[in-house]
């Protein structure tokens, strides 16, 4: 159960990682869509096809589109605070209570 334990842990450690370059990442989106960059540019290529897939399946489900603004970026940043506070944690107490003896 200890190996089981560490592993549901470190599992947890990568999530939050993931989860927090990934909302960096998010903002960083929002922010080019300001300034409107070179879409030829390699950075914001790979920005835009990371982070498109996940908000255009937002934008299906919940057109949030008003007055010129698109608030997806809002939406999915607040899931993944949502992730980061309920998801992470829980996995984290998960792991150690399967630590104990």
């Amino acid at each position: 159960m200890v190996f089981i334990g560490y592993f549901i842990r470190a599992i947890a450690q990568i999530l939050n990682m993931v989860l927090t370059i990934y909302l960096w990442v998010i903002v960083a989106r929002a922010v080019l869509s300001w300034v409107n960059p070179d879409p030829y540019n390699p950075i914001v290529r790979f920005i835009h096809n990371i982070t498109e897939p996940v908000l255009a399946r937002i934008r299906s489900r919940l057109p949030l589109y008003f007055g010129g603004i698109d608030f997806t970026p809002m939406v999915l940043i607040l899931a993944i605070i949502f992730l980061t506070s309920w998801l992470v944690p829980s996995l984290d107490y998960l792991g150690a209570s399967l630590l104990r003896p």
